[in-house]
């Protein structure tokens, strides 16, 4: 009864682990829960707000699928100013979330067989976007010893007379890897010698720690604008999550058929969420920067705590809200991460979903006092499994 195409399609492992934890916690489990890919700070009350006087003024109607003029607008002036581009609102469209940009992107682009080429470790939902779109999903693997980043000479050797595009996340999710200008100088020379496509996805573009610093292959190569998609959103800088607003800039072919899909399947993103997410990227921006510094202590401290367990090893990520961590040592990633929410209610996402066996994420998009105590049970447990060896 299933189309083929639905039964390639695996479903999301980190929604499917939350829920499972969340499940647990309902039925009185103590949880700690460090799969969430969102942050645990309140929308900003001005954003809040917004919300609530488009309710209270009627803005409750339908608007353009592609989002309304005011809050376009504002999404072309400021990526103008970050990127240095010269966007119109024809080369910008809003999405019901940066996953529904994404989707959308790869049902317009991609034509049967097409291969996208994907670096491991990959946010999970990407191979599955680009299998609904009738392409083929092609992995290249940035190992530890890279930094998890790409070497563009791996990239070209992946490439061949299907390759249609190449998706790019930076800061990645799951690893919190940053892409330095001179690796995306070298993939955006790739992109103009076989003509391809580039899915730069920067949800967390706001979301770097210093001394690092975000850089965009728009950044190091503008002139590739006519072949650049570029995806963000507000989820993850405003704590926005739930409000459900992505957005994407690109070639106006390819917003315009982008458009079109979206007309035959969600039609506009909330009218009510658009003028909340234009309050939050064009009012005061003080929240952003303490949730980020916060952030970076959170991180920290995560790292610190769990490098100083036997048997797992975790870098410091440059960005993004996650901890990559190395689990190899103790066994099977899939199997360990189940006995951690299993035995001591430590909720985490293994790598398997992500390409990568033996890695777990973690996110610490959470508090101090729930990071603490997941180190403390996972010390624990460590502890008492190799008491019984």
């Amino acid at each position: 009864m299933l189309s083929n195409r639905v039964q390639n399609v695996e479903a999301s492992p980190t929604l499917a682990l939350a829920a499972k934890a969340k499940a647990l916690a309902k039925e009185g489990k103590p949880v700690i829960n460090f799969t969430a890919g969102e942050p645990d700070f309140p929308t900003p009350e001005h954003v809040k707000k917004a919300g609530i006087e488009a309710i209270q003024n009627n803005r409750t109607r339908y608007t353009p699928v592609g989002g309304t003029p005011e809050f376009k607008q504002a999404v072309v002036d400021l990526l103008n100013k970050d990127l240095g581009a010269q966007y119109s609102a024809a080369n910008v469209m809003i999405n019901c979330g940066a996953k529904h940009t994404l989707y959308n992107i790869f049902q317009a682009v991609c034509n049967d067989g097409d291969e996208v080429i994907i670096i491991s470790p990959y946010w999970v939902s990407y191979p599955d976007m680009v299998k609904l779109a009738g392409g083929k999903p092609v992995i290249v693997a940035a190992d530890e010893e890279q930094g998890f980043i790409p070497d563009p000479k791996t990239l070209e050797a992946a490439i061949t007379s299907k390759t249609k595009v190449i998706v790019l996340n930076s800061p990645s999710n799951p690893t919190g890897a940053l892409m330095d200008a001179v690796t995306l100088k070298g993939i955006a020379e790739l992109a103009k010698k076989h003509k391809l496509l580039v899915v730069t996805d920067e949800i967390y573009n706001e979301l770097v720690y210093a001394p690092a610093k975000h850089v965009s292959i728009l950044h190091v190569a503008p002139e590739l604008v006519d072949q650049t998609i570029w995806v963000g959103g507000v989820s993850k800088t405003y704590a926005m999550t739930g409000w459900r607003i992505g957005y994407a800039a690109g070639p106006q072919e390819i917003i315009g058929a982008m458009t079109r899909i979206q007309s035959h399947s969600t039609s506009n993103p909330t009218s009510i969420s658009q003028d909340a997410a234009l309050a939050a990227i064009t009012g005061n921006q003080d929240e952003v920067d303490q949730h980020r510094l916060e952030f970076q202590k959170r991180r920290d401290r995560l790292v610190q705590g769990l490098n100083a367990i036997p048997g797992i090893t975790c870098p410091t990520p440059a960005g993004a809200f996650y901890a990559w961590v190395n689990v190899s040592a103790l066994g099977d990633s899939a199997k360990i991460s189940e006995q951690w929410l299993d035995e001591v209610y430590v909720a985490t996402v293994p790598g398997e979903g992500f390409g990568c066996p033996g890695w777990v994420r973690f996110s610490f998009a959470t508090s101090m006092e729930i990071i603490d105590e997941g180190i403390k049970r996972l010390e624990a447990w460590v502890t008492e499994r190799a008491q019984k060896v």
